[in-house]
């Protein structure tokens, strides 16, 4: 949870605010007229809500009731069990840390927070190990719900869709290593003291279940795990509205196209001035190497990534009617919206609840490379296996 800090009331940042503010909407305004501006953004919006935020919505419901399911029979735990013997020699975390990667896969970044203020669970990470849990948890994210999403547009999306999977599990070893370099050198950690770290994890060996028959236990399990899919679509709809409502309108062009040079705008949904696609035009001597990217437009949905993935996640319907995007874009996208996950909203708190929030430029830094490198990955490796098949 972000603190309160008291201020002078009227400072240099509010005349700076309102310049970037008057400046901003004078500019958007000026392309599109100022009545045609507001009629766009409550048309996005309305569109967003109805459209994409519900849809959302049902697959988290849908998804949190299944992974309610795999926890109360266990799944999770025999994932946790098969998965932790890697986490020492891959992430430098004990093996206890799986189960912190699974727990936010299935659900949001802050799960991980939770577990971490469990003592059952904290007690096998040394002081070092402890802030890497951010990054970790981080990097998986909404996974289940960004694949199902992802893998639903198109049938022939679910390959793409576990290419980035695979994407942003290296970003989240590049990520937590970074970090951990970071913090043995803030904690002055020797290598007696990793040499120390326990070997046997034994954080699973018993799990909580729900009183009643396994039927009983079913109902209820998926009944709680829905109203958990809700709880986290309605969370989503701030950022969604807000966010993704302004990079599409820098994002997308007038809906009649242009006459004489002319922009010509029918007060519609997703219209815009283009601003991002020209900038991205700029930088798409590197985005093509590194994303393969068609079209310089879709760096808006790992921009968006950085806020909020649950916004990004809404602008990839309009880029796949409007053609620009395909499979190697959803693999990137799949990727780095794992892997970021919404980072730059969510890191103060976590890093400020995990009591190490002067670690806070650190985990960011680590996680803006950790990202990059996901999508990096998952643009190479789908052009391997696209190669072969």
């Amino acid at each position: 949870m972000s603190t309160l800090r008291t201020k002078k009331a009227v400072s240099l940042e509010t005349f700076v605010f309102l310049t970037l503010i008057i400046v901003g909407f004078g500019y958007i305004g000026h392309q599109m007229g100022m009545g045609t501006m507001f009629k766009v953004i409550m048309a996005t919006a309305h569109a967003l809500l109805l459209d994409t935020v519900f849809f959302i919505m049902a697959i988290a419901v849908l998804a949190g009731a299944f992974s309610a399911l795999l926890s109360e029979f266990g799944v999770v735990a025999l994932i946790n069990k098969l998965i932790s013997p890697i986490m020492k020699p891959v992430y430098g975390l004990p093996g206890a840390a799986s189960i912190g990667a699974i727990t936010t896969y299935l659900s949001d970044n802050p799960a991980i927070i939770s577990l971490a203020k469990d003592k059952g669970f904290s007690k096998y990470f040394k002081n070092y190990q402890t802030p890497a849990l951010c990054n970790l948890g981080t990097a998986f994210g909404m996974g289940l719900i960004l694949t199902v999403f992802m893998s639903t547009l198109r049938p022939d999306f679910v390959l793409p869709a576990i290419i980035g999977n695979i994407g942003a599990i290296i970003g989240s070893i590049v990520s937590v290593r970074i970090m951990l370099h970071f913090t043995k050198k803030y904690y002055k950690v020797t290598k007696e003291d990793i040499k120390a770290m326990e070997k046997e994890d034994t954080f699973t060996q018993a799990r909580e279940i729900r009183d009643g028959n396994a039927l009983e236990r079913g109902l209820e399990a998926m009944l709680e795990g829905g109203k958990n899919g809700v709880d986290l679509g309605l969370s989503i709809i701030p950022g969604v509205l807000i966010i993704c409502t302004i990079v599409m309108i820098l994002t997308f062009g007038p809906a009649g196209g242009y006459e004489n040079g002319v922009a010509i705008y029918q007060e519609k949904a997703f219209e815009g001035i283009e601003l991002l696609p020209k900038l991205g035009e700029m930088i798409s001597p590197i985005l093509k190497p590194l994303f393969g990217f068609q079209n310089a437009a879709a760096i808006a949905f790992p921009i968006t990534s950085l806020g909020a993935v649950g916004a990004a996640m809404a602008m990839v319907p309009k880029f796949l009617s409007s053609g620009l995007i395909g499979a190697n874009e959803i693999a990137v996208f799949t990727a780095m919206g794992m892997c970021w996950s919404g980072y730059l909203s969510t890191h103060v708190g976590m890093m400020d609840a995990l009591n190490v929030r002067q670690l806070v430029n650190k985990a960011i830094l680590s996680h803006t490379i950790g990202g990059l490198i996901a999508g990096i990955s998952a643009h190479y490796i789908y052009l391997i296996i696209s190669s072969i098949f």
